[in-house]
């Protein structure tokens, strides 16, 4: 069991955040009485413009210009043991896929004005020089029966994702989204989760990439082994990552946490970018503001860690895949709340009556 004797130093990134504009947010909800609608009838979509009002500290809000998917590629030792219908060579052979244009992260992005990014941060394999400058290692470590990383390895790794986060602030991004690729990865994304919200395995774990009942019970077995391990360091976030995370895990935990920082909205994908979230709101309070949830995951886990930041996602769709797939999926409608908001007349506008008919 690990031992952990004072809390770990929190990196810069994983700071509690100061929250979106909450002027620019009532400013927004007043206009959204104004526009030519009933009131409320546009339902959340109205809770949408006014969250994007307060992210941009801008009423109305101006259109995305720059939508940007960052896929956090990383394989992970627990893999080797029978938790996934699929075996780790696929982590390196889906990342060529996404440099090719070939995946469904591709497919959706184009669909929604998005553009895609891959980082190699923990792949066992090698892959292009292009995406490898932030890699930490060759996969991580087998959670339910060694430390994910080493202290170096998971300070590094947050280190890693803060920076990319800054790479694409700096180059124009106005909203992120992070995505995940990684066989095994829903592992210790369960097991974190589980851990963080004092979950028993058996009602937290899915069934990832698909596995049999067998393979399920291994899965169970793996994180149970890992919340083991990692109980002592459940209220330290970085020494958690550590623990029972990854590098992957970590990094997006970095990457998200920077975003908020940088006063940057970003969309929640699924079980394991929201692990990773849960993780970074542990140290980074505040940063859960600037987020919203795409879509809810079949994944049990995903419920759970969703519940727990108190995020309500905007789609149901059964969907598992990862790669940022349900939160480009949602893009839409992020666009439809900022054009409403931003250019629907407004009654006195339009020269529309808002008295009511007498009965």
């Amino acid at each position: 069991m690990t031992d952990i004797s004072e809390p770990t130093e929190i990196p810069a990134s994983l700071r509690p955040v100061s929250p979106p504009s909450a002027e620019a947010r009532v400013q927004a909800s007043e206009r959204q009485q104004r526009l030519t609608k009933p009131a409320g009838s546009l339902g959340r979509l109205e809770y949408l413009g006014e969250w994007i009002a307060a992210c941009q500290d801008l009423c109305p809000p101006t259109p995305l210009s720059r939508p940007r998917v960052v896929v956090f590629a990383g394989d992970h030792g627990v893999a080797a043991h029978g938790v996934s219908a699929y075996p780790s060579e696929v982590t390196g052979q889906m990342v060529a896929n996404f440099l090719a244009g070939g995946a469904a992260v591709n497919a959706l992005a184009l669909t929604a004005g998005a553009s895609v990014r891959v980082v190699d941060i923990a792949v066992a394999s090698d892959t292009d020089p292009s995406i490898s400058a932030h890699k930490i290692r060759r996969s991580s470590g087998s959670i339910d029966r060694e430390d994910a990383l080493t202290e170096d390895e998971v300070r590094a790794a947050i280190d890693a994702g803060a920076a990319i986060a800054d790479e694409e602030v700096d180059g124009g991004a106005d909203l992120l989204i992070a995505g995940d690729m990684g066989i095994g990865n829903t592992t210790p994304a369960t097991a974190l989760i589980a851990a963080l919200t004092d979950t028993e395995p058996v009602a937290a774990v899915g069934r990832g990439t698909g596995v049999d009942d067998a393979g399920w019970i291994r899965k169970t077995a793996a994180i149970r082994d890992a919340m083991r391990r990692a109980r002592p360091v459940v209220k330290d976030p970085v020494a958690l990552l550590k623990v029972a995370g990854g590098a992957d895990i970590a990094a997006m935990a970095g990457f998200l946490a920077q975003a908020a920082h940088r006063r940057t909205p970003v969309i929640l994908d699924g079980l394991v970018v929201t692990a990773a979230a849960l993780v970074a709101e542990e140290s980074a309070r505040g940063a859960r503001e600037w987020w919203v949830a795409g879509h809810r995951s079949t994944e049990p886990a995903h419920s759970i860690a969703l519940r727990h930041l108190r995020i309500e996602p905007l789609l149901e769709l059964d969907m598992r895949l990862g790669e940022g797939s349900g939160a480009l999926t949602a893009l839409p409608l992020v666009h439809a709340a900022i054009a409403t908001l931003a250019s629907m007349s407004t009654f006195a506008d339009a020269g529309v009556s808002t008295e009511t008919a007498e009965s």
